[in-house]
């Protein structure tokens, strides 16, 4: 399973890694995804979700 935020869908990204001499090569960035517990439809689960969606309150924190 990927490691994607259960709120927005955000995942890792790929592109180009470019040196001062221009040469190319792949890299990836990774979403800041941090493993939390959350009420999901009454129930407490442990799910990936990005901080963006933790610091916007989109997400409700289990206790």
């Amino acid at each position: 399973m990927a490691r994607r935020c259960v709120v927005c869908d955000k995942g890792t990204t790929t592109g180009n890694k470019i040196s001062h001499s221009n040469r190319k090569s792949r890299r990836r960035w990774n979403a800041n995804l941090q493993r939390i517990k959350i009420n999901l439809d009454g129930t407490v689960t442990s799910r990936y979700v990005c901080t963006r969606c933790l610091k916007g309150g989109k997400v409700t924190r289990a206790i």
